[in-house]
């Protein structure tokens, strides 16, 4: 019944999104609306559900400084400028036939059920009735805020090396760029490790491993890291860059292209 009503308050979410979408020609706003939807879906099953653990508590919580924190970065950097290329190309794919329902279906639909896929931890959690507190929960809260930590950092950097004139063509190579060439990706993709670590109060919540392991392939093959890659590929300067560097996991992950 509960999971119903999450995956109800989803689709209307996403529904809503797309027809603001097309009022504004801009199907990019979708990218800002990902954050706030785990938090809609974990305040929907917390506030509808009877008991309130310590567990579903910190897990509703901490993605809610999460989501709220990638809503409001992506805010500041998105609003008010065009369209974002991805969308752009897929527009371009799509032609003028039945261009709305592929841009619905593909676009929206398709964000709303990976958006319950990586939210399995969250669901599994505020479903559940487990009070218990053990060490695994503990080191979810660690490694959550190393990956929070990462992801946080990541951006700034990005964000204030953007803000100085002087650097326009020029990659960052220092900070946590220099431990990584995705340090907002992988910290994305820990946060959410440490989601499901935090949820492993009952066996059967085991199964929230789909989540992170979902959000962490579509980083690193699908949306996240291959675009960039192959934006940057043909730079000396990045291959230079990435001979040195880790792709994604600091100090231990693949070098070079």
């Amino acid at each position: 019944m509960t999971i119903g009503i999450i995956c109800s308050v989803v689709f209307v979410y996403f529904t809503l999104l797309f027809f603001w979408a097309q009022y504004l020609k801009n199907n990019s706003i979708v990218d800002l609306a990902w954050g706030i939807g785990f938090v809609i879906v974990g305040w929907t099953g917390y506030l509808i559900m009877p008991a309130k653990t310590r567990v579903s508590t910190i897990i509703v919580l901490l993605v809610t400084i999460w989501g709220v924190r990638l809503f409001i970065h992506l805010a500041k950097r998105n609003i008010g400028k065009p369209e974002d290329y991805r969308y752009v190309n897929m527009r371009k794919r799509w032609g003028t036939h039945f261009a709305k329902l592929k841009a619905y279906l593909n676009v929206f639909v398709l964000q709303g059920v990976l958006l319950l896929v990586v939210s399995l931890p969250i669901l599994l959690v505020v479903t559940g009735s487990s009070d218990k507190f053990n060490w695994w929960n503990g080191l979810g809260i660690v490694v959550w805020l190393i990956g929070f930590g990462f992801e946080v950092v990541g951006d700034y950097e990005l964000t204030k090396f953007k803000r100085n004139k002087n650097n326009k063509g020029k990659l960052l190579t220092t900070g946590v760029w220099s431990l990584t060439r995705h340090p907002n990706y992988f910290g994305e993709a820990l946060s959410w490790w440490g989601i499901f670590l935090i949820s492993l109060n009952q066996t059967r919540n085991i199964w929230g491993f789909i989540g992170p392991l979902t959000i962490t392939l579509l980083l690193l093959f699908v949306s996240g890291v291959p675009l960039l890659e192959k934006k940057y590929k043909d730079r000396p300067d990045f291959l230079a860059y990435a001979a040195k560097t880790p792709k994604f996991v600091p100090f231990i992950g693949k070098k070079g292209l």
